[in-house]
């Protein structure tokens, strides 16, 4: 496995990590087993080039756990290995779609083995690239019906035309009320010389970060959605995990990454 495939490896052993601390913002019981050897050895490999370690993962999964179960339909857009399907506490009627590569799919069902989801769960093994709206619905969709849709550890790894292509793709299949949940790296910060080795690494598994703004409120109004940005430092020291000072975003040219609620608005 290789690509952004193995970065879903990489974020399954960080969030297993994350869940074996004794100040844990989430448990994960999945996510060791979903993880697996080339998890771990990316993991140790990413704190090798960069040891003072930015808590994306656990922050940001942290922040969506608690958001993702406002909706009875779900859906996960490059699902990886993602557990919340499993370990979340779903409304009973609740249906979740996990969208991903065949393969990537394939291999999360051989590692969860009989383990049973708490919510309706439906895969539909596509690649992003390819005519995913019509997949989703085929598997039982309905675009009528208000979603929370799930965009974790994507849009850095799209470049921006494809970005752009996907929300029109998702505002189309969204009903008024519908709600995004996404991370953004701020341009700034992916231009930034203290973040150029991890660049290097991740360009190193195949999975290049091209994709940044400064402005994530932007990226959806042209669609019209109403988008509330929330800076990552921010909730990440609310918890006590943040090592650098937080600035106001009033400060111009400091580093920033971004996770981000849009809710769709009415139609015109």
């Amino acid at each position: 496995m290789q690509g952004v495939a193995l970065t879903s490896l990489w974020v399954a052993a960080w969030r297993a990590a994350e869940s074996e601390r004794p100040d844990a913002l989430f448990d994960d019981p999945f996510a060791r087993r979903l993880a697996g050897p080339e998890g771990f050895a990316v993991l140790e490999a990413a704190r090798a080039v960069s040891p003072v370690e930015a808590p994306t993962i656990p922050v940001r999964t942290r922040f969506f756990d608690q958001r993702i179960t406002q909706a009875s339909q779900v859906v996960l857009l490059a699902a990886g290995m993602d557990a919340r399907a499993f370990r979340l506490a779903w409304p009973p009627t609740t249906r979740l779609f996990e969208i991903d590569q065949p393969e990537v799919l394939a291999l999360k069902q051989e590692r969860l083995g009989d383990a049973r989801p708490a919510c309706s769960r439906t895969t539909v093994p596509i690649d992003l690239a390819e005519d995913w709206p019509t997949a989703l619905v085929g598997r039982g969709f309905r675009p009528e019906v208000r979603t929370v849709w799930l965009a974790e550890g994507l849009l850095p790894y799209l470049d921006g035309s494809l970005v752009g292509t996907l929300l029109e793709r998702l505002d189309r299949l969204s009903t008024p009320g519908s709600i995004l949940l996404a991370d953004l790296i701020g341009r700034t910060l992916l231009e930034a010389p203290q973040l150029q080795p991890m660049l290097e690494f991740v360009r190193g598994l195949g999975a290049p970060w091209r994709f940044g703004t400064d402005a994530p409120e932007e990226l959806l109004a042209p669609l019209g959605w109403e988008v509330t940005a929330h800076e990552l430092g921010t909730l990440a020291a609310e918890v006590g995990r943040w090592p650098w000072p937080v600035l106001p975003r009033s400060v111009p040219g400091i580093p920033r990454s971004f996770l981000i609620e849009a809710t769709k608005g009415e139609r015109g």
